[in-house]
């Protein structure tokens, strides 16, 4: 049994892009996305009961954005704002009061980090975090490239492992490998207490 971590004030749980376009069956489904939403949705669980902060980035893409391939861009439509497509997976229940974070809503500007473009950094300064607990979709996009700036802001990263899937497995294994050696911490979602 690993040991265990407790949620503590200064601690935030990162959602990253659970959105129903990027699960199974979706316009840019990633192989067993669905699997991360039960280990998030404990964890959601976890911060609630501590009472600690709550975030959940989501891309919000206007039809016409620059990543999809009409535009020239490398991927179908996806997650455009206001589609079930763009829609938080159902199964995650989270709460009313999380924080949702959209991002790359800018039509000719793409992100891939949860820290581009919005106001994430502030809103994790003004609430004194310190530590953010990370999962979501896909770990080698916008889940590298969050927790890569949550580290740039100086935050503490610990990762959960089981609550990240890959688009393609090898560059999971790179982006894993790469937030490693930056710092980040990979830990089981069962471990939060």
């Amino acid at each position: 049994m690993s040991e265990q971590i407790p949620v503590r004030d200064g601690d935030a749980l990162l959602i990253v892009d659970v959105q129903n376009d990027f699960l199974p069956g979706g316009s840019l489904g990633v192989a067993g996305g669905d699997e991360v939403v039960a280990p998030l949705a404990r964890s959601i669980d976890v911060f609630h009961q501590h009472g600690q902060p709550i975030y959940a980035t989501r891309d919000w893409h206007p039809a016409d954005h620059c990543s999809f391939q009409a535009q020239g861009g490398p991927w179908p439509p996806h997650c455009v704002q206001g589609t079930p497509g763009a829609e938080f997976a159902p199964g995650l229940g989270l709460p009313a009061f999380a924080m949702i974070v959209s991002k790359a809503s800018d039509a000719a500007r793409d992100a891939y980090s949860g820290f581009d473009g919005t106001n994430l950094a502030f809103q994790l300064t003004m609430y004194g975090v310190k530590r953010v607990f990370v999962g979501g979709l896909a770990t080698d996009y916008c889940v590298l490239a969050s927790v890569r700036d949550a580290l740039k802001q100086g935050l503490q990263v610990y990762v959960l492992n089981d609550a990240i899937r890959a688009v393609n497995a090898d560059d999971g294994a790179r982006a894993i490998a790469e937030m490693t050696t930056l710092g980040a911490h990979f830990v089981a979602s069962g471990t939060l207490v």
